[in-house]
């Protein structure tokens, strides 16, 4: 592998690809790179761990998503780190060492799609393609201060993608500027371009800023005044989302009683997390547990851990948890009606140090779950909006909206980003 200078150990492989030359293609003269967890004819997916590559033999065909984005007319300069199986947050990986995170060198660049976040962050490639199950994109572009989004679960095909947790995984993209982000998500996406941009309702929850995200950067303030100045006051609604989710997910009330979970300051979210993660791990199982058994791979630290927690977890609560997910998406439906928007933090704070204390990073990793499981339980898609930088950390929002909206969300983060950033200049008493 390459040193980590002048790449910030974003990369497993560096090569040149070139993608389709015809004239007026949509991404010509554009460079991207590819998650280590994407199919590349010829090339080993190692999955981020080096036992995965040594017992797979090399791709046999491309991805369908890296195809598109070939025959679109960009060029492939490499395949970056990833966390190891796709099982973590974090972006440390023990084998291939942890990407630099270009914005915030002594905190983590966030994982699992770390070494793609990063190739875009420290303007190495103009974008690249990652997958995100629990928030593998939303969160290394939110710590790396760029933009990342995850699309509509199922909209994009998964197909030569290693699956982490299939009702989850979602193909997603990272860009340091709307428009390039765009323009790939026109190819990604296929869908019709967006007719409107005008939402016909924004949810602000305050207890979702407030309480799991970090007052003092405040996006909740910056994102009312340009939800206003950009559209109306009349479109903001503030209610709590918590209060929300548990009056109107009948099966949440059981669930929050059987487990541990219930003294969290906002129940119905942390719930509503811990039912995903049960989900995941189940289909997590499903996958690897064969291979994992017969493998017996080293893991790094926290991996392991979370790892053996799927193969040995009690799965009794799994239909629970399957009607919550349902229950969910038709709650959150019906409260965007028909082009809405919900803003929430990305994520419950800045990026942590690297080599944080476990228990610390526990907590945080908790927090960021009861955001991250909002679009993973529902199918919504989801855009990170960077900020830029407050007190020398990346601050970003992100706004979700319903499956299938994704064009839309994309067209109304560019109508509201010039505001946005404004705002952030405002609250902040600086150009940001």
């Amino acid at each position: 592998m390459e040193e980590k200078e002048g790449d910030y150990g974003a990369f497993m492989d560096k090569f040149e690809l070139k993608g389709a030359t015809s004239s007026n293609l949509p991404l010509q003269g554009l460079t991207f790179a590819v998650k280590d967890i994407f199919d590349m004819e010829g090339f080993t997916t190692g999955f981020g761990n080096p036992d995965w590559a040594r017992t797979h033999a090399p791709a046999k065909s491309t991805s369908l998503v890296v195809l598109a984005t070939l025959n679109a007319g960009a060029t492939c300069l490499g395949r970056t780190v990833m966390d190891e199986m796709a099982y973590s947050i974090n972006g440390e990986n023990k084998h291939y060492g942890t990407p630099i995170n270009p914005c915030v060198p002594d905190r983590v660049p966030g994982g699992s799609s770390s070494g793609s976040a990063v190739a875009v962050a420290g303007k190495l490639v103009d974008f690249s393609l990652g997958t995100d199950t629990g928030g593998s994109v939303r969160v290394p572009a939110a710590y790396c201060g760029i933009f990342g989004f995850r699309p509509s679960h199922g909209i994009i095909s998964t197909e030569k993608v290693i699956p982490m947790a299939q009702s989850f995984d979602t193909v997603g993209w990272f860009a340091r500027d709307l428009q390039t982000l765009k323009q790939a998500g026109q190819v990604l996406l296929q869908l019709p371009p967006e007719t409107s941009n005008q939402p016909t309702r924004i949810s602000i929850p305050r207890d979702c800023f407030e309480t799991l995200g970090l007052p003092t950067d405040k996006i909740y303030q910056i994102m009312n005044a340009s939800s206003e100045k950009v559209y109306s006051s009349e479109l903001i609604d503030n209610e709590d989302l918590d209060g929300y989710i548990y009056k109107n997910v009948p099966s949440m009330q059981k669930f929050i009683s059987n487990y541990q979970g219930k003294e969290a300051t906002l129940p119905a979210l942390a719930a509503i997390s811990h039912a995903m993660r049960l989900i995941q791990r189940w289909e997590f199982k499903a996958s690897h547990e064969e291979w994992i058994n017969a493998t017996k791979p080293n893991f790094g630290p926290g991996i392991k851990e979370r790892i053996y927690e799927a193969l040995t977890a009690n799965y009794d609560d799994l239909d629970l948890c399957i009607a919550i997910k349902a229950e969910l998406k038709s709650a959150l439906d019906n409260l965007l009606e028909n082009c809405g928007l919900l803003a929430i933090p990305t994520v419950p704070g800045p990026p942590p140090k690297l080599l944080m204390d476990a228990t610390v990073l526990e907590n945080f990793r908790a927090k960021a779950f009861s955001l991250l499981s909002i679009a993973g339980m529902t199918g919504f898609c989801q855009i990170n909006i960077p900020l830029g930088m407050h007190n020398n950390l990346p601050v970003s929002i992100s706004l979700l909206a319903k499956h299938g909206s994704d064009m839309f969300l994309l067209s109304v983060a560019q109508e509201l980003y010039a505001t946005l950033k404004e705002q952030a200049s405002i609250a902040w008493g600086s150009a940001s």
